[in-house]
């Protein structure tokens, strides 16, 4: 446990657990024999990959059929919680501060989509930018990898769902608005609670709820379709605020809205309860019996069907007050279904049978 004169401020995550894939780790293990603290870079680093594909077919039958793309591996943000932390192990780093603090930049994206695209076995799925990191994470401002994404599906045709919790997205209006006159693009909107003083320990480098209840009612006034993602719900924490959340979405034009419950699998368990026993001390104990309450009694949940809105009494109760609350601010609403008729090739441009 992090003693309270080493919280690192601006960063969810305190520690680097073990990368199960390393045969060797980097540690100050007898810290009463060094003369000098081990030091570690805290600064965040920026690594350039070029993979030879970008998009890869979602297999889970939780999230329905399509398509992913991340742009960036690893986070600036720093969601405590996000269960995307357990993939930066597969590059070498740690699921901790490295997740947020290196991020693995694929700088040939918008052309490797492209590559993709035109393959002659291509399926038209919506493409959910992005399925595991941010795509609108704070790099995103200097590099433009995501907006030339979108410049390369708007130039196919194709159907798009992103999901931010930054206000950034709010740059590529012009684009999301020639996509949404072709109905190929929904936005989903994180709001995880309406309490600022929650979000900045929680979720330490993302944009305030305010600000992103602002995205949402830019985006529904511009006409795009905008689900709110009430996510994750951590139960003993944010439950309570389902209902202002909901009310305050609706008021700001949502379309639709969703939730998930939180699930804390391989290394995100004891990164969210070193955070919870430092962050909120006096409710650590009841959040992390009520999270394994929902989850078959332990902290991690990877079955499909029940991962994500948990069983049990407590997440009976949770789908209840969701569902009484959406139909009581959001009743009538939805989004807009795509259209995958516009989709075209450059090899079906070149034989002129697009406009």
């Amino acid at each position: 446990m992090i003693r309270a004169e080493d919280y690192l401020k601006g960063r969810g995550a305190q520690y680097n657990p073990a990368n199960p894939y390393l045969k060797q780790n980097y540690v100050a293990e007898h810290t009463e024999g060094l003369d000098e603290p081990m030091l570690t870079n805290s600064k965040t680093e920026f690594l350039l990959e070029h993979p030879k594909k970008v998009v890869n077919r979602i297999e889970s039958p939780d999230l329905g059929i399509g398509y992913s793309l991340n742009p960036y591996q690893g986070c600036e943000h720093g969601c405590v919680y996000c269960y995307a932390r357990n993939t930066h192990t597969y590059w070498g780093y740690g699921a901790g501060l490295d997740f947020e603090r290196k991020i693995i930049v694929k700088e040939n994206a918008p052309e490797t989509l492209a590559r993709q695209l035109e393959s002659k076995n291509w399926q038209v799925m919506p493409i959910m930018l992005a399925g595991n990191t941010d795509c609108y994470q704070p790099i995103e401002a200097k590099k433009k990898l995501t907006r030339q994404i979108l410049e390369v599906l708007l130039q196919y045709r194709h159907p798009v769902s992103i999901i931010t919790k930054n206000a950034l997205i709010l740059r590529d209006l012009d684009l999301l608005q020639a996509l949404n006159q072709l109905d190929l693009v929904h936005v989903n909107i994180s709001i995880t609670t309406l309490a600022e003083e929650v979000r900045q320990k929680l979720e330490p480098r993302t944009a305030s709820a305010s600000k992103r209840l602002e995205v949402v009612q830019e985006l529904s006034k511009a006409g795009i379709p905008v689900n709110v993602m009430v996510a994750p719900i951590i139960p003993g924490l944010n439950d309570s605020e389902i209902p202002a959340i909901l009310k305050a979405a609706a008021e700001a034009g949502a379309s639709n809205a969703a939730y998930t419950i939180v699930r804390l699998n391989g290394s995100v368990g004891p990164i969210f309860e070193d955070w919870i026993r430092q962050a909120f001390p006096d409710r650590a104990e009841k959040v992390l019996k009520l999270v394994a309450d929902c989850h078959g009694g332990q902290l991690h949940d990877s079955r499909f069907g029940t991962r994500m809105h948990g069983e049990g009494k407590f997440a009976e109760l949770i789908a209840r007050l969701f569902k009484v609350s959406k139909q009581k601010y959001m009743s009538g609403r939805s989004l807009k279904p795509y259209n995958y008729s516009h989709f075209c090739t450059r090899a079906g441009k070149q034989l002129g049978l697009f406009p």
